[in-house]
């Protein structure tokens, strides 16, 4: 019964730069996904913990409250433990180390080719 639209898998990008948050949206939606976009931390847990996406893209360095901040709050919530891809241009294995210790499913350095990031999308949406 479910029309293309409402089986379309939904992916939430939380990140402040405009320019990445379209290039990623306009290769999502190529693919058939429906994406949704926020662009401070408090924009991105709002919305996920009313929309409940299937996927979560996000950005570590933020104005407001910092990817570390969202992904802390959404993992304490049963109710949002949807996947995180976290993408940073930060280089240090501390931060690394830490998203995984918060249950980060991917973490993507920039600048990432789409190609990895498509991969990393399709994988955890396949499982």
């Amino acid at each position: 019964m479910n029309s293309q639209s409402d089986s379309a898998q939904h992916v939430l990008i939380v990140d402040d730069d405009s320019e990445i948050v379209e290039t990623i949206a306009a290769t999502l939606r190529s693919r058939g996904m429906q994406v949704s976009t926020a662009s401070d931390g408090n924009q991105g847990i709002a919305y996920a913990e009313t929309k409940s996406p299937d996927l979560v893209i996000l950005d570590l360095m933020m104005p407001r409250r910092s990817g570390f901040l969202v992904l802390e709050r959404l993992r304490q919530n049963s109710e949002t433990q949807m996947p995180i891809i976290m993408i940073t241009g930060n280089e240090g294995m501390r931060h690394r180390k830490y998203a995984e210790l918060l249950g980060v499913n991917d973490y993507i350095q920039k600048p990432f080719t789409m190609d990895r990031l498509l991969q990393a999308v399709s994988k955890i949406l396949d499982e």
